[in-house]
């Protein structure tokens, strides 16, 4: 394979609009094209004695002749995960505690002001204090919050929002469609976690009334989910087929929330749903254009997981590597396909998607691009980065103390190291959506050398640029490029946690002070930055010197699901949610790990 990396390619967010562009290109073949409904189905027959629809009592057009069994075996006694930490001074206990509570107050200050003005509604616009819906309608951060009210010993608040989350109704949505990803991660997420915690059954009726909603998504001719899934014709009956155009992460990071309901329910379906993808990654991970990775868009419906030539770690593929290691776990590793398919990933990974930079301090971090191969194999990486991939420290961290692996301890210190440099370069101590930076040279040391990284600026930036007359330095004032920075693509800051995420799993991996010193850092500069009257706002542009940075009205779930739980972890004893105890899901809600009996 002759694969470059001096080559500019296509920025990550002309990837973007074109995975937007095909999709809406399919999005009637794949809403309209065989829609039909079934004859002398009365839905009625299926309203429950609460007046909600039962989905379980739905019947099933693509039944399956037999499910693949959850493995019920005694679990192995899985490596030590977390740090054996010292008994820690009575100063630090009370440093530690104090930015604990300063972490629990923004929490409570933003649920106070989701329950007086967006209550039961997805999400609380947190300038106007509006109430939105875009998760489906079913108080989104409600039950994505729910875990966080646990872990932060908030019971009162806790009861009062499961007496309000068992009343939600999944009979249908006012939304035209859903995406099942997020609803899975979310919402069953939410409550699986929730009882995981609290052992409230309400909460495990919950989970298992929206699983089996959620399993219709997966009656399709070939058992494959439609991930952008339009409920209220579901209900209906109406004949689905899977896409021809999907997200690598949409179809693929379903496995840990099926696996922990078939778990705890015992019944096999929701895993034997979310297996039957991942045959087809196992079969497949040899076969792409980047063997051992897969692209970040897939073709469901025909099963080809193969056709696509971007591959990458982060947006719209991050949650499916993720999730490799933590099934190991969660199946208490007797499920072997999931380490052969997280050791194969990350060996393709590492040679083709991770890179130096070059910085002025010579940082010994990396950063994780998007690497393109063309149909004839050649290709090249785009020496890019993003928020959204800043978990792969974490999940390098996870995985190299599960299977034992050194290097890949290695990279995760480097890549979460990445992170909080890319934080602590950008003037308001946090780090953009996307940004490109200058690569160390191929075989040359790895100096600061300015005259190469502008050379890379006028590269970015493009022919048309430069024939205007534009130099280096123009550019660099003009698109306000910190040093090394060769193009910020998207300058917003939404209150991802992707970064505190690793800096928290990095922290009880290896117990390294700084990184407290740097979780506390990054939580003032995001706390006096994003602050409204109400909770907390996104940011439109990072890069701004001059005083006027705008906030914008809009706080996902996540905030209070995610970034204040990681945060609020950091500074917690590490018993509190024990990485040796629990696996994450993707939105941050813990799921119990298996162990084998004692003795």
């Amino acid at each position: 394979m002759v694969f470059g990396t001096r080559a500019r390619y296509t920025r990550f967010l002309v990837i973007v609009a074109v995975f937007t562009l095909v999709l809406y290109t399919y999005r009637d073949r794949i809403s309209e094209g065989s829609f039909y409904s079934l004859q002398g189905f009365n839905s009625n027959a299926a309203i429950g004695p609460d007046g909600h629809f039962d989905w379980s009592k739905l019947p099933i057009r693509h039944p399956v002749s037999s499910l693949h069994p959850v493995p019920t075996g005694e679990p192995l006694r899985l490596p030590k995960v977390q740090h054996t930490f010292p008994q820690e001074s009575p100063k630090d206990k009370q440093v530690r505690e104090q930015r604990r509570d300063a972490v629990r107050d923004a929490f409570v200050r933003g649920w106070e002001s989701y329950k007086k003005h967006a209550w039961m509604a997805d999400e609380l616009a947190p300038i106007s204090g509006r109430s939105k819906d875009h998760f489906g309608g079913w108080a989104a951060t409600l039950v994505d919050a729910l875990d966080t009210l646990w872990i932060m010993d908030l019971k009162d608040e806790f009861a009062e929002a499961v007496a309000a989350a068992v009343s939600i109704d999944f009979s249908g949505t006012t939304m035209e469609e859903i995406n099942v990803f997020e609803t899975t991660i979310r919402y069953l997420g939410g409550f699986l976690s929730a009882y995981d915690l609290s052992g409230d059954e309400r909460l495990l009726i919950k989970a298992k009334e929206l699983g089996e909603m959620l399993l219709v998504a997966f009656d399709t001719p070939n058992r494959m989910p439609v991930t952008r899934w339009r409920v209220n014709d579901a209900r209906k009956r109406y004949a689905q087929e899977a896409h021809e155009v999907s997200l690598l992460a949409e179809i693929g990071s379903l496995t840990m929330e099926f696996t922990r309901l078939s778990q705890i329910t015992n019944d096999s379906r929701w895993y034997d749903a979310t297996y039957r993808i991942m045959e087809v990654f196992e079969a497949q991970q040899g076969q792409t254009r980047l063997p051992g990775m897969w692209p970040i868009l897939v073709n469901a419906k025909s099963m080809n997981f193969t056709w696509h030539g971007s591959f990458a770690l982060g947006a719209m593929a991050d949650s499916l590597y993720e999730y490799l290691p933590k099934m190991h776990a969660l199946l208490g590793g007797l499920e072997p396909m999931y380490e052969k398919l997280y050791h194969d990933a990350m060996a393709a990974s590492i040679q083709y998607t991770i890179f130096r930079p070059m910085t002025p301090d010579s940082a010994d971090i990396l950063i994780a691009g998007t690497a393109n191969v063309n149909e004839d194999m050649t290709g090249g990486l785009d020496f890019s980065g993003q928020h959204l991939v800043c978990f792969a420290g974490g999940m390098f961290g996870l995985g190299g103390k599960l299977f034992k692996d050194d290097k890949h301890l290695d990279i995760a210190r480097r890549l979460t190291d990445g992170c909080i440099w890319t934080y602590r370069a950008l003037p308001l101590g946090i780090m953009p959506e996307v940004f490109s930076i200058t690569e160390c040279p191929t075989n040359a040391p790895c100096a600061w050398n300015e005259t190469y990284w502008k050379e890379r600026v006028l590269n970015r930036k493009g022919r048309k640029a430069t024939q205007g007359g534009a130099t280096a330095d123009m550019v660099i004032e003009t698109d306000r490029l910190p040093k090394a920075f060769t193009a910020i693509g998207d300058r917003r800051y939404v209150l991802r946690p992707e970064a505190i995420e690793s800096v928290f799993v990095m922290y009880r991996i290896t117990g390294r002070e700084d990184l407290l010193a740097s979780a506390w850092d990054m939580f003032n500069a995001i706390q006096e930055n994003t602050k409204t009257d109400l909770a907390n706002g996104a940011l439109a542009d990072i890069t701004r010197k001059d005083g006027k940075v705008t906030v914008v009205d809009s706080m996902e779930s996540f905030w209070l699901a995610e970034t204040l739980k990681y945060f609020y972890l950091v500074f917690s004893e590490p018993e509190v949610i024990s990485l040796d105890d629990y696996v994450l899901n993707t939105e941050a809600h813990p799921f119990k790990v298996p162990k084998p009996r004692v003795g």
